[in-house]
């Protein structure tokens, strides 16, 4: 029996190459770990002797510099979010003070703008609903729309209109309305001019006897004074001044679009002294136009709403949106008396009347 070598096989070749290629890896590995250690030590001794040569008074201020960068960071750190301060907030806490909001002196608290709460959007979709059980659904689609996306709506408004309460998608924005909107009731309101100035005039004697006659409200403002009398005042009738105004009171049941029972609805005298300034504000809701029929007109009173400047003119009447950014001035002389406008709110010529029936009950006051 002959025993033949068998020749290598390839890994057998390669095994005897396996532990010199490891050795020499581990010892250029080595070297380069020892350069590296060198570099660093060269690096810090550097470092070390550039921080010794740095002026002492650059090192003051530098260490300041960290220690108020630590205390900033802390105290940022520890702060708690803080809340924003909405209009509706800042009413209230006027409120709680005794302190008359910038509108009306407000004591309910059902007050649509004084009271507004987090859960507004589920009552008003909860009234839709109930109208919808008793009515119908259709014509609906924008206000369930509205009601549905409300949050989305009110907070991402251009800040030129942002209305506070509701705010109905899809409706034609302007600051100003021309006559012809609302063409039927703005030429009623002007023809019954001097009827409504004449029932001012008899309301106003009573400011000879006393700083505030029963009946007028004082809001707050920035400067100068601010008078309001309500005939209905957020859907509710005034009885008691509807009373001193009976003519005035009635020509609002001939208006085809005045805004009745709802709590958007207003109309009331509003007076502004010479140097009364109202401060810049936004409107509950643009389901509405405001309507201002000039009775006394001084020099240098002007309304702006959205930017746009307007002058009021006695016995004309001026249409705006006022969800948009507002405030009016009164800058004329003492001597040529305060400026007066009777205030209506109509509704906004874009709104069905299905749409309006709805809101009525939807914004029902008390609802």
């Amino acid at each position: 029996m002959v025993w033949v070598p068998l020749s290598p096989t390839s890994s057998d070749l390669r095994a005897p190459l396996r532990t010199p290629s490891t050795t020499t890896m581990s010892l250029e590995w080595l070297m380069d770990w020892s350069w590296s250690l060198d570099g660093l030590r060269d690096f810090i001794a550097t470092g070390i002797q550039s921080f010794r040569d740095c002026d002492a008074t650059a090192l003051v201020a530098v260490a300041c510099l960290l220690v108020l960068f630590v205390w900033y960071c802390y105290h940022v750190g520890r702060e708690q979010p803080r809340a924003y301060a909405t209009v509706n907030a800042l009413m209230q806490s006027a409120e709680a003070n005794g302190v008359q909001n910038g509108f009306v002196y407000c004591h309910s608290p059902e007050c649509v703008r004084c009271s507004h709460h987090d859960g507004l959007n589920q009552k008003l979709y909860h009234n839709l609903q109930e109208y919808a059980k008793r009515y119908s659904w259709s014509g609906m689609g924008r206000i369930h729309k509205g009601i549905r996306e409300q949050g989305r709506y009110l907070n991402s408004r251009p800040s030129i209109q942002k209305p506070e309460v509701f705010f109905l998608p899809d409706l034609p924005t302007t600051p100003y309305f021309s006559r012809d909107a609302q063409k039927h009731d703005v030429e009623l309101l002007e023809r019954n001019f001097q009827t409504i100035l004449c029932e001012f005039e008899t309301l106003y004697k009573a400011f000879s006897n006393c700083s505030l006659p029963q009946g007028w409200k004082m809001n707050s403002t920035p400067s100068g004074e601010w008078f309001t009398f309500y005939l209905v005042n957020q859907g509710m009738c005034v009885p008691r001044n509807c009373r001193r105004c009976p003519r005035t009171y009635r020509l609002l049941g001939s208006l085809r679009t005045c805004i009745g029972n709802n709590v958007f609805g207003n109309a009331c005298i509003s007076v502004l002294s010479p140097g009364t300034v109202i401060a810049e504000h936004y409107g509950p809701t643009n389901i509405r136009i405001r309507c201002h029929l000039g009775l006394k007109t001084p020099s240098n009173c002007e309304l702006v709403v959205g930017g746009e400047p307007q002058c009021w003119a006695e016995g004309r009447c001026l249409l705006f949106d006022d969800s948009f950014l507002h405030t009016a001035f009164h800058e004329g002389a003492p001597e040529e008396g305060p400026r007066v406008v009777f205030m209506v709110d109509l509704w906004h010529p874009n709104v069905a009347a299905a749409e309006r029936q709805a809101l009525d009950f939807i914004f029902a006051p008390g609802r």
